[in-house]
């Protein structure tokens, strides 16, 4: 998967596919998803709100599912772009925390820094 202007398509394809039945027990984090546990076809309004684009967010900012890689994808990017230049992980976090969101998202982001061999030196 590649980051690039097609990003949008790439959470609207990975929110899809998260919906799918097989697929969204797993992805379901406290609720965000499912409305009722004995209606799982049921998809939840109340905390996930569409966008004009059809992918869900949370407090304004895009919810990215654990589907694909696409939280590697955006978090390597991030750490590596020319305008931040392996930021620590609060720094990382600060930035895109504003703009995404998924449970654990801080805890993701120091483990990702943690393995970078040039922050480590």
């Amino acid at each position: 998967m590649t980051i690039g202007l097609d990003l949008p398509r790439q959470i609207l394809n990975a929110h899809t596919e998260v919906r799918k039945p097989e697929n969204i027990k797993k992805e379901d984090i406290r609720g965000m998803l499912v409305e009722n546990s004995r209606d799982p076809e049921k998809v939840r309004t109340e905390k996930l709100e569409p966008r004009a684009d059809g992918t869900l967010c949370l407090n304004g900012r895009s919810w990215l599912p654990c589907y694909g890689d696409l939280r590697t994808v955006i978090m390597h990017n991030f750490h590596k772009s020319k305008y931040s230049i392996h930021p620590g992980s609060d720094k990382m976090y600060q930035d895109m925390k504003k703009l995404y969101w998924w449970p654990n998202m801080k805890a993701d982001i120091a483990t990702y820094v943690s393995k970078c061999l040039t922050c480590a030196k």
